[in-house]
Order: C-alpha cells, then sequence, then structure tokens
C-alpha cells in the first residue's frame, strides 16, 4: 500500500480481526506467519474496496476561493435528486445502502446491525445501486436534462394523476 493512513488502518483492522479470531489459532504454524496473513489479507481486501468503487475527488475550495452561488444551487439540487432516488428505493436496499455507502461501514457490521447475512447486504447494495444509477444517470450527462421531468409533471406522475 502506498497511502501511509491507509496501511495504518489496514493493520488497526488487521489487529483487530486477530483478536476477534485467535481462537480460531491452530497452531500448525507460528503467531507472526498467521499474524502475516491477517495483515496481507487486510492490505488486499481495502485495495479491493478500493478498486471496486473509485471516486473522483472534489475540487478544494478554500477561503480564498468562495463557493459560486450557482454551483452551491447545482450541489443543493444534486443532494435533493439523490435523496427522492434513495426514498424511492425499498427500505432493505435503502439501509443497506445508507449504512455501506453513506456511512461507511463494512458489509459485516451492516449484517450484523441489520441481523441478516452478508450476502444479502451485498445482493441488496449492488440491486439498489443500480436502481440509483437509473434514477440518477442525468446527474452524470448533464446534456441528458432534457430527458428529465420538471418538478409539476414529476409530481403528477408520482401521485399518480
Amino acid at each position: 500500500m502506498r497511502d501511509h493512513e491507509e496501511a495504518a488502518d489496514a493493520l488497526q483492522d488487521a489487529m483487530i480481526s486477530a483478536f476477534r479470531n485467535a481462537s480460531s489459532f491452530r497452531a500448525e504454524s507460528q503467531v507472526t506467519t498467521w499474524l502475516h496473513r491477517i495483515v496481507v489479507n487486510a492490505c488486499l481486501d481495502r485495495i479491493r474496496r478500493r478498486q471496486a468503487r473509485p471516486t473522483v475527488p472534489l475540487p478544494d475550495t478554500g477561503p480564498a476561493e468562495p463557493a459560486v452561488p450557482r454551483d452551491a444551487m447545482a450541489e443543493q439540487d444534486t443532494r435533493m435528486a439523490v435523496q427522492d432516488a434513495l426514498a424511492e428505493l425499498p427500505e432493505d436496499q435503502r439501509a443497506a445502502i445508507v449504512l455501506v455507502d453513506v456511512e461507511g461501514y463494512s458489509v459485516s457490521e451492516t449484517s450484523a446491525m441489520l441481523g441478516v447475512a452478508e450476502g444479502t447486504i451485498k445482493s441488496r447494495c449492488a440491486r439498489g445501486r443500480t436502481k440509483l444509477a437509473k434514477l440518477l444517470g442525468h446527474l452524470r450527462n448533464p446534456s441528458a436534462d432534457a430527458n428529465v421531468p420538471d418538478g409539476a409533471k414529476a409530481m403528477r406522475r408520482r401521485e399518480g394523476r
């Protein structure tokens, strides 16, 4: 791992995992070998997680660069669009998406919180992300805004009028 902070986080995750699973150590090898494998796996997990969800860094706007009001409005519009899209998801998918993608909990932590299997959390997140991608596709391509209904039409359609 190239990022010192990320490596430190992976090491911490590995030590917690080793502590929680100490009873599973079978003494077929040295403890250091067992710990080394846990640390390597934690690093690989973090690398895979980062590759699975690539992110685009947001531009830094410091005190020297005041936010343009138009940008603030666009940000507010985006925030509202995301909230509306989340509201359209089924409750189980919305809970999984919010806990994993918004709050940053791991799949295992989320499965424990919701009392379901990890595979269930993964599938709920995958289905929810697919639906969100369809609902929020216009945000990726500004020229597609013409395909998005205006507020009054969308409201009537939601209300079934």
